[in-house]
């Protein structure tokens, strides 16, 4: 990351802005060079507490912005050690600062406050957008929240080598990722072979400490998130899904991986981000339909479509409301320097290494009068 950082300081360059095209432009230079923003504050969340930290801390440090960053209350240690670092290594502690509120009055009035040039949230669009109102005039801002990602298996589909990342793009973190894989439409004629495989998959994962090397699937960030999976589970089973694996508590804060089959469209595990271990699995007959359903939700970050026909994805990446489609690989694919966005109520603004340094930047233009020119 601190590469990627690197690499765009050094190509970064301002541009000529054309001038003596027209009389009133005659003799005159204009180029731009940027600036820090100002100011950023950033409220984190707790599902990857120190990678999520260090995409909103480092490219503020990088550009010669100061901040402020929040960490959820549920992770707050691996914040400040990190902050600590950066003092160890050097940097004004001015330049980087953390604080944790429990009063929410508090953190709103912080957001307000107008010395604030840039805020950066991660977590739930209901404070997300709550907050960017919040913000004073001028202040910027990028939300990134969550969805419920979609992914089309088409009947072309390569089925062998398919299970694997999409049980790993469905349960990795225990599904705590804005973008982990929550909902597959999978072509009528591929859905039973698929099913039972990502059944399989699901059944052979380590569940437990995520300490221990082999764990593959770890805790909920909290209790009452265990409860409140296992209760949407439960409602989407007496609503006419079947599962096919899963549906159990797996000590207090565990949640088996859980595989559901045509749960109701109306179901919240249908509708809402599970943001928990669940993945679940629809027919289609008509490629049309399968899309229609996955964008007929207000999420949109990124989907994937599964196909060995070029022609099928490009129609796919075409229709599907998404920042990104990613061919033949699951939802949760990313590096530091692509793209990273939320769309429709998902979020505001695009993230990845490149693009937050370019939103922490002010363009500004000179323009030069000379008679020489």
């Amino acid at each position: 990351m601190v590469l990627t950082c690197i690499e765009f300081l050094r190509t970064q360059a301002g541009e000529e802005i054309p001038m003596g095209l027209n009389p009133a432009s005659a003799k005159r230079l204009a180029f731009t060079s940027h600036e820090p923003i100002g100011l950023v504050l950033a409220y984190s969340a707790f599902n990857h507490p120190l990678n999520l930290i260090i995409h909103q801390i480092v490219p503020a440090i990088a550009v010669g912005c100061p901040i402020i960053i929040k960490p959820a209350l549920d992770t707050p240690l691996t914040c400040f050690r990190l902050v600590e670092l950066f003092h160890e290594a050097g940097l004004p502690p001015e330049y980087c600062q953390a604080i944790t509120l429990k009063d929410l009055d508090l953190a709103t009035k912080l957001v307000s406050d107008q010395r604030i040039a840039f805020f950066s949230f991660i977590g739930s669009p209901a404070v997300g957008w709550m907050l960017r109102s919040k913000l004073a005039p001028g202040a910027r801002c990028a939300l990134e929240h969550g969805g419920a990602a979609p992914v089309i298996f088409t009947e072309d589909a390569d089925i062998e080598n398919a299970a694997d990342g999409l049980v790993k793009g469905a349960f990795y973190h225990a599904g705590q990722v804005c973008v982990s894989v929550q909902r597959i439409f999978i072509h009528v004629h591929k859905i039973d072979f698929l099913s039972e495989s990502i059944t399989e998959a699901a059944k052979k994962l380590v569940i437990g400490d995520p300490i221990i090397e082999t764990t593959e699937v770890g805790p909920l960030i909290r209790p009452r998130e265990v409860d409140r999976v296992a209760e949407w589970v439960s409602n989407a089973l007496n609503e006419g899904a079947r599962k096919t694996t899963g549906g159990n508590k797996i000590f207090e804060s565990c949640y088996e991986p859980t595989v559901l089959l045509n749960p109701s469209v109306d179901s919240k595990v249908s509708k809402q981000e599970i943001f928990g271990p669940v993945v679940c699995l629809y027919s289609y007959t008509e490629i049309d339909k399968a899309i229609e359903q996955a964008n007929s939700l207000p999420f949109s970050f990124q989907a994937s479509v599964f196909s060995s026909d070029i022609d099928t994805i490009s129609y796919c990446y075409k229709r599907l409301n998404a920042s990104a489609v990613i061919a033949n690989d699951h939802t949760a694919f990313r590096v530091d320097w692509m793209p990273f966005a939320g769309l429709k109520t998902s979020g505001l603004g695009t993230g990845g290494i490149p693009y937050t340094m370019r939103d922490l930047q002010t363009k500004k233009m000179l323009v030069i009068k000379s008679p020489k020119l």
